[in-house]
């Protein structure tokens, strides 16, 4: 049951929902402001859906089975990401891991997992509270009445901790802004629904805007002077070395770092998986967190809760590895940010040959979606789904289908970095929130972006309360 006080309360900011009035097509047009605004009330509670566009034919997979169906049991069926998705990150990504498929995307696959093996988790941890340690101090050093934009400050952070962690190097903060900025000026330009793809119509490529392409390329070309720079520092002869990504991609591209960085195809794969990294590591985790710090203003019983398991745990001092076990409500809540915020809110694949999904027919080519944000508010999979509610995720709480809970995706192609990202977040917010009790702005009106990943519209002005 549904304690009376958590309906009572108001839920924390949604995506409006369409009029079930509307057509399909006016619906189409909202999504160019918001992907997430097409769906209607009666969406949130359907097992799945079937649709045309045009000539494309698509699937909504909206239950723990059908999910399971197309991104595990038959997922040799369903490894193709969607001609959407690969139009809208191919000048970002060209063929890393995120979108690549088939034998490539396995070979590559294997050659990244080892920058994110679980042994490497204690090191990292130390990498990411250090980081944090520094966010603290420079917001130690701010005016009390000076608010920050949260949502930059994760960014910044996570960018640091990705570059001292997975490329073993010590990206500076001027790289880092560049990341960012490129990576908000990517979203903001690139194509949100590509209509050619959207439509099954490839004709109408023709009629893309030169300019938005344009603004695109160069977008991307921003990060990828920083990754490049990374690569060449981390090719170049040097003394001791730490573990890196880049480095060990390059060792078995070529053999050797050295013949790696004077083979061109092979810089270009490893950049190409390098963004994938830097991409996964920063920018979805600094969107969940700066969606945990609204979280816990909107909830300050859960900011107090929060605060007296770190006081608690960790008496002041800096939060390890170890510590992450002993931290179960500081985990709810990032979990639970990531069910309310999902970082990647749509999922999509394609079917290579014919299928039955739900009584469904799919035939060769249609597109199959999952969208975390359906799932994770289903009205029968979740109780209160709108509202904030950590204790859902705490040791004893009746146990979550883990294809109704998607932050990472699920299946062959969950994230390799679930784990790295999940303890990202946690020591950040126990670093963090030991020190400040931050606040949003009062009178900012906090609003959803959604584009390839889903963050607050214009960022998160908040104040930082320093804690006595």
């Amino acid at each position: 049951m549904v304690d009376d006080a958590v309906m009572a309360s108001p839920a924390p900011v949604a995506v409006p929902m369409a009029d079930p009035e509307q057509g399909i097509w006016q619906r189409i047009r909202m999504a160019n402001r918001n992907l997430l605004s097409v769906w209607r009330e009666r969406d949130y509670g359907v097992r799945s859906l079937r649709f045309s566009l045009g000539k494309q034919d698509y699937v909504l997979c909206n239950s723990p089975d059908s999910v399971r169906r197309v991104f595990l049991k038959e997922h040799d069926n369903y490894d193709r990401k969607s001609p959407q998705m690969r139009q809208a990150l191919a000048p970002l990504l060209g063929d890393g891991l995120f979108v690549s498929d088939g034998e490539l995307w396995q070979e590559r696959r294997q050659q990244c997992a080892p920058a994110l093996h679980n042994r490497l988790l204690p090191s990292f941890s130390e990498v990411m509270t250090t980081s944090a340690e520094e966010t603290a101090q420079h917001w130690a050093r701010l005016p009390a009445e000076q608010p920050v934009d949260m949502l930059k400050e994760m960014a910044h952070l996570t960018a640091r901790i990705i570059g001292r962690s997975i490329f073993g190097d010590d990206t500076t903060d001027a790289e880092a802004e560049q990341v960012v900025a490129g990576f908000t000026e990517y979203q903001r330009h690139v194509a949100q629904l590509d209509l050619a793809s959207t439509l099954g119509l490839p004709f109408l490529e023709l009629l893309g805007n030169p300019r938005r392409k344009a603004r695109t390329r160069y977008s991307a070309q921003q990060v990828h002077e920083v990754i490049d720079r990374i690569i060449e520092r981390r090719a170049a002869p040097s003394g001791e070395r730490r573990f890196s990504l880049v480095a060990s991609f390059m060792e078995q591209m070529e053999g050797s770092a050295a013949e790696a960085a004077a083979c061109p195809f092979a810089r270009q794969a490893v950049r190409n998986e390098a963004i994938v990294m830097f991409m996964a590591g920063h920018e979805t985790t600094a969107n969940s967190l700066a969606w945990s710090w609204y979280l816990l203003d909107h909830d300050r019983e859960a900011m107090a809760r929060l605060q007296q398991e770190l006081d608690q745990v960790l008496g002041g001092r800096t939060p390890t590895f170890d510590d992450v076990d002993d931290l179960p409500y500081t985990r709810a809540v990032f979990e639970e940010a990531m069910r309310l915020y999902p970082p990647v809110p749509l999922l999509s694949r394609q079917a290579r040959a014919a299928d039955v999904v739900q009584e469904r027919e799919v035939k060769p080519g249609t597109i199959m979606l999952a969208l975390p944000w359906l799932l994770h508010r289903h009205r029968k999979l979740w109780d209160a789904p709108d509202h904030f509610r950590p204790e859902r995720f705490l040791p004893g709480a009746p146990r979550i289908d883990k294809f109704a809970y998607l932050p990472f995706s699920v299946g062959p192609r969950v994230c390799l970095g679930k784990r790295f990202g999940l303890y990202e977040g946690i020591l950040c917010l126990a670093t963090l929130a030991q020190r400040f009790t931050p606040r949003v702005v009062p009178g900012h009106e906090v609003s959803i972006e959604c584009r390839l990943t889903l963050r607050p519209a214009g960022g998160l002005p908040m104040y930082l309360e320093p804690r006595g």
